[in-house]
């Protein structure tokens, strides 16, 4: 069967209910690979907040749930794969130092053979940045010059650059990636975000449910990307949607719609629908993969 969708079909990896054994991951990402999926995505968060910490905590993770460090998970996978890649959705930049960071993310995409793409975001656990010794409320700023730094180390051998946040004194990475540079999408709905995401994203992650929520976004991006005198050609967009209640009709108009709005990726989340083992993790995205003529 030849899947009608012009769309690259990507998988959320569950890690707040998957296993941490590592021949459960590895039945993961190969049943993945098998099935013809295009990437795995996954989330990132260091350090789970406790709810009953002074003050509260109202976010929607805690310190009992799991997070794989997303390159790290990656580096795995890469090791037992052989063409699916591998995308984080999304990192949380400004808590990472840049040239550390730019220097991980090189080796995995050395050692994958070019099959990441990076999504980067500014995160909303204050807790986190609090704990991290870095501050929440300058994390805007610092991500753009971020950007400007990494895509510097990943395409010239030595960098010279003195910013606000970045003194790099001529030196460079060794090895380079094989991708130069690395492709850096965005997360984020805030028109402040939009903004720059449009300015200098290779592509956008939305988190709205469906094409026809996401369609005033949509708009106002792409009237940002005229501004900065930036083509639509070549960016990407990758929104994702739930398993629910395992609905194929369902999830087929939901894909029909993200694919008429010019999305070109979309992933598939299996968490938060009561699948308490792996295998019906993997029963889900089989479910799938036949559904949309995966293979």
């Amino acid at each position: 069967m030849t899947s009608p969708f012009r769309l690259k079909f990507g998988l959320v990896y569950p890690q707040t209910e998957y296993s941490s054994d590592p021949l459960a991951i590895r039945d993961y990402a190969q049943t993945a690979e098998g099935l013809g999926f295009s990437h795995i995505l996954a989330y990132d968060h260091i350090l789970g907040a406790n709810p009953e910490r002074p003050g509260g905590w109202q976010g929607p993770y805690t310190f009992r749930h799991p997070f794989q460090e997303p390159l790290v998970l990656f580096s795995y996978m890469a090791a037992i794969t052989q063409k699916i890649e591998f995308t984080t959705g999304v990192i949380i930049l400004p808590q990472r130092q840049t040239a550390v960071f730019a220097k991980q993310a090189a080796t995995l995409d050395v050692l994958s053979g070019g099959r990441l793409r990076i999504g980067i975001g500014l995160g909303w656990n204050a807790v986190e940045y609090t704990a991290l010794g870095d501050d929440f409320h300058t994390r805007g700023s610092r991500i753009e010059e971020q950007v400007e730094v990494l895509r510097l180390l990943w395409t010239r051998p030595l960098v010279s650059y003195k910013g606000r946040w970045h003194d790099i004194p001529d030196a460079g990475l060794n090895p380079l990636p094989v991708q130069r540079p690395i492709p850096l999408w965005f997360g984020g709905h805030a028109e402040a975000a939009l903004q720059r995401c449009a300015r200098l994203g290779d592509g956008w992650m939305p988190q709205y449910r469906s094409a026809l929520d996401a369609r005033p976004a949509l708009e106002v991006l792409a009237r940002y990307r005229q501004e900065a005198g930036r083509s639509t050609t070549g960016f990407g967009v990758e929104p994702r949607f739930a398993y629910g209640d395992g609905d194929i009709s369902m999830w087929l108009s939901v894909i029909e719609g993200w694919q008429a709005a010019g999305a070109t990726h979309i992933s598939f989340n299996t968490m938060g629908h009561g699948f308490d083992t792996p295998h019906k993790h993997l029963a889900a995205i089989r479910l799938l993969a036949e559904s949309v003529g995966l293979g």
